[in-house]
Formats: C-alpha cells, structure tokens, sequence
C-alpha cells in the first residue's frame, strides 16, 4: 500500500481536480484506491457527488471513530471531508500526538487498498501535517503561471522538517505541471523554471487546460466517465502511467 499527500499551500493548482482523476485513473487499471478528502472546503467530497454527508473525517479526527468509508465504484472509495474541519486546527493544538493522528486511522485500512491519496487543505496547518506524517510520497502540482512556486522554498521546507521529526521515509515523489495552455510561449519558459527547481523530480506528464475538468466536477463524476475522448482524459491517463512507473 503506497499513501501518498497531494498538496501545494497556494490555492487553484488543479491539487483537488488531479487527486480525483488520478485516484480514478488508478481505479480503472483495477488498482484499489482510497482518496481522503482533508481539506475543510470538501471539493473532493462535493466533486464525486457526496453532499450533505452525515459523517465525515472529522469525526475521526476529533473522535478517533472508524474512518467513514464510500464506495465510488468496485476499485475506488472516498473518506469525505464536511465544513467542521475548519474548526479542527484549534482542537487539535491540545491534543497529545496530534500530529500522528491520520497516521494512526489509516492503520485500520493497512494492507486493503493498492493507493491512498490525501487531498491537503491549500494550508501548511496541522491537517496538512497530518496527511505528512501519513504519507510515504508527496506530489506537487504546480500552475503554469509565473508565481506558481512562489513560496515553494516554504513547502519543500514543511516535507524536510516532518521527514527529520516524524516520518523519516517521506519522500517528494514529482511535481507536474497544470493548467498548461499550449498556444502560450509563456508556458514553456515557466516549466523550464520548475525543472530548474526540481531537476528529474518533474514529470514529464503535464495537465492541460480543459473544460471537461470542471464540467466533470459539476456531474459529480471523474473525467473519464465524462470525457473519455477529451484531452484532460489523456493527460490524466498519461500522468498515472508515469505515477506508477516512478513511484
């Protein structure tokens, strides 16, 4: 079982659309999957049509309870996130090992599922210490805009520090690029960037702007129930490739 964090602490890098794709590409190669929605806004939860769920991750959290398992479809399940996880960061302060505590949930899913992937808060909080300590690998989506690893130093220093305090084995398993617009010169002079910064951790796989993403998310369905022909489909499908080739 490999867990890995999905996380950037800006908002609107695709880290929510690319945990659910990714997490769906992985099901239909028949890889068991369980995405973890713990970010307070729930567009994990909310994009593969769980609303107004009556338990959520932070009654695990703060309860220690069984982790409210859905079922998606046979290869894939979500653990949903609800608005009461905003309130989670202050009680968690007091909490003896809290850092720890996601850790200690997904013991009871050992050896279940082929993938965990943790959908992280566009925060550097407690919750997304969590889902650090947990993980075995992060990955990085970064936009393909100028200031898309402004701060970036911030993150990667966030992954060094839970590594050396709590989580020895944690690794930065890639970084790829979203919201590509091939038309724009601008692009490629940004992913130049981005490689510059993190050499052969960048994937060779990059996202591309498609309005199949969002349209999907309204349908409460993946890309690939959506869109199977689209371009956002085929990037997707290539980026889970490289996933399981590299990590």
């Amino acid at each position: 079982m490999k867990t890995i964090a999905v996380i950037n602490h800006k908002g609107g890098t695709g880290k929510t659309t690319s945990t659910l794709n990714i997490g769906a590409g992985l099901a239909r190669l028949q890889k068991k999957t369980l995405l973890i929605d713990i970010d307070p806004q729930s567009n994990l939860t909310e994009g593969l049509g769980f609303r107004d769920i009556t338990h959520s991750i932070y009654d695990s959290i703060k309860n220690d309870a069984p982790l409210p398992i859905e079922t998606i479809s046979e290869y894939l399940h979500i653990v949903p996130s609800s608005l009461d996880l905003l309130g989670s960061e202050i009680e968690l302060v007091s909490r003896l090992g809290r850092e720890t505590i996601l850790k200690r949930l997904l013991k009871a899913v050992e050896g279940k599922y082929d993938y965990i992937l943790i959908d992280c808060a566009p925060a550097l909080g407690m919750l997304t210490v969590n889902a650090l300590v947990a993980a075995d690998t992060v990955l990085i989506p970064l936009e393909a805009e100028y200031f898309a690893y402004r701060g970036i130093d911030r993150l990667v220093s966030i992954i060094s520090d839970v590594r050396t305090h709590y989580n020895e084995n944690l690794t930065i398993g890639g970084v790829f690029v979203t919201k590509i617009n091939p038309r724009r010169v601008i692009t490629e002079q940004i992913t130049e960037s981005i490689k510059k910064y993190f050499n052969d951790k960048l994937f060779d796989t990059s996202i591309r702007i498609n309005v199949a993403l969002v349209e999907a998310q309204l349908k409460g369905i993946d890309v690939f129930e959506y869109a199977p022909a689209s371009n956002a489909a085929v990037d997707y499908a290539n980026l889970v490739d490289e996933i399981l080739v590299k990590l």
